[in-house]
């Protein structure tokens, strides 16, 4: 008698037995939790866009999408616009997530492609996680005092000699972009890495072994196998970098200047949708609030319209990296 009988017989019931009455309650209590937890979260998605478009309801029929093409911000003449803002937040984010994707990935690659010994790569893993348990307001002091007085000279010196180009066609005196875009990629860089080191884990090892098996050196199989492998997962961490750096708020307004502008130069003062929020907010009443409401939708749409490309973009990497 084999084994599986001895234990059907000891036990007194089949191997293969149909579901019990109890494990039928217990899968559908399951699923209907499942469902209901997924409703609530588009339930209270729906809520707070309606919210927010109810009471920005009047300034989007006063403004209509004038308020997105200008760029004055004056509550004593009635006058809103948020185009330097949509510019500040998209230009912002771009060039941060150039940063942190360039050096997370590369942090992503250096603690998985047995550079250290394992012990040491998960302190280091450690220690960058660390990163994104900071506070922001932390991050915007440590800009000021920091950031802004080592980026002077640099500033200085690239203005002075390349001063035609439009990036460094101003000098920094105080708060501006480049602190800015310095601060906002450290705080994205952790969740582009950790996601990064989770899509190098999960390639198999006997994708690297093929690789090497096939006279391939170390940084070939790393550039030419593990990274396009890795496609997908790297995508998805720049696309969460991306959203991170979009609803950015403290740090930034501590930062960037809070300046109506429109400038290529990354030593000019800018400002953000989200630091528009957090500054105008306390001292705003009537119109103002309703403008800023206005403001805030247009956030969102541009967080869904991100995330949207995101998700298309995810999935034709994850096409091509299966094909």
């Amino acid at each position: 008698m084999s084994y599986d009988s001895e234990w059907a017989a000891h036990d007194g019931h089949s191997i293969s037995r149909p579901p019990s009455a109890g494990e039928f309650l217990a899968d559908r209590l399951f699923r209907a939790m499942a469902y209901a937890a997924g409703i609530l979260v588009v339930a209270l998605l729906v809520y707070i866009v309606w919210k927010i478009g109810v009471d920005a309801a009047p300034a989007m029929a006063r403004h209509g999408f004038g308020f997105l093409t200008t760029a004055v911000w004056d509550p004593g003449k009635g006058e809103f616009g948020i185009l330097a803002e949509i510019w500040g937040t998209l230009y912002s984010s771009i060039l941060a997530l150039l940063i942190a994707g360039f050096f997370g990935v590369a942090v992503a690659i250096f603690l998985t492609q047995d550079f250290l010994d394992a012990r040491l790569a998960r302190v280091f893993r450690t220690m960058v996680e660390m990163l994104a348990s900071i506070p922001s307001v932390v991050f915007g002091l440590w800009g000021i005092f920091v950031v802004i007085p080592a980026s002077r000279p640099v500033a200085d010196w690239l203005h002075g000699y390349f001063g035609w180009f439009p990036p460094f066609s101003t000098s920094l005196s105080g708060p501006g972009l480049a602190p800015a875009v310095v601060v906002l990629a450290i705080m994205v860089l952790p969740t582009v890495a950790a996601i990064s080191q989770d899509a190098f884990s999960l390639i198999p090892y006997k994708v690297k072994e093929a690789a090497y098996g096939m006279g391939t050196t170390k940084w070939e199989a790393i550039l030419k196998v593990m990274l396009p492998t890795a496609s997908s997962g790297i995508a998805a961490s720049l696309v969460l970098g991306f959203g991170r750096a979009l609803g950015e708020t403290m740090a930034l307004a501590m930062l960037i200047g809070n300046s109506n502008q429109i400038s290529w130069s990354i030593f000019s003062p800018a400002n953000t949708l989200a630091s528009l929020l957090a500054s105008q907010f306390p001292e705003a009443s009537g119109p103002e609030v309703e403008a800023l409401m206005y403001a805030a939708i247009v956030l969102l749409l541009i967080s869904l319209v991100v995330n949207m490309i995101g998700t298309v973009i995810m999935a034709l990497s994850a096409k091509q990296t299966v094909s």
